[in-house]
């Protein structure tokens, strides 16, 4: 009985260690971008956060809201960016806890200490990229969403479980 356990972990063996490595390359490549971010002068920094502004109101205008359009300001794209970023490398997280751990549930703790980690990291860095500034503002943000990016994985990982434990039982 406890061979035909082992052929099946050693069947699974291959899919976590492939899992292992695409969520923790995804993770470290979502860490890099944040940090690159930081990097950048403040005049990049405003270039870059105006172009998206421009194209965000373009679509708004395209959609049939102009006035939403005109209200829409490079400190709602920036804050916005900082929790969509966030919120990403809280996913991943997440995902990474679960290829690693079984106990994924018990151990919510450590992607939420990373990604406050890596928030203030970020933050640090801004000090000193001329041009640019360190709030700790930000890092609360930052820090809601990477409980928005866990809260998010755990949902998926809740339907994909009662998905596939349905499929199971067919």
């Amino acid at each position: 009985m406890s061979g035909g356990r082992h052929s099946s972990a050693q069947r699974a063996f291959p899919w976590v260690a492939a899992g292992r490595v695409l969520f923790t390359l995804a993770l470290l490549g979502c860490i890099v971008f944040i940090f690159s971010n930081s990097m950048k002068i403040g005049e990049v920094s405003q270039g870059s956060s105006g172009r998206v502004l421009a194209l965000l109101q373009g679509v708004l205008r395209r959609l049939g809201h102009p006035a939403l359009a005109q209200r829409l300001t490079d400190h709602i794209v920036r804050k916005l960016a900082h929790f969509c970023e966030y919120t990403l490398e809280g996913f991943l997280l997440m995902l990474c806890m679960r290829v690693y751990t079984r106990n994924y549930i018990w151990h919510i703790s450590v992607p939420l200490l990373g990604g406050v980690l890596t928030a203030l990291v970020d933050e640090t860095i801004q000090i000193y990229s001329p041009g640019r500034s360190s709030q700790v503002t930000d890092v609360w943000l930052d820090s809601a969403g990477v409980l928005a990016g866990i809260l998010a994985a755990l949902v998926l990982m809740a339907l994909c479980g009662l998905l596939f434990h349905h499929c199971n039982k067919e």
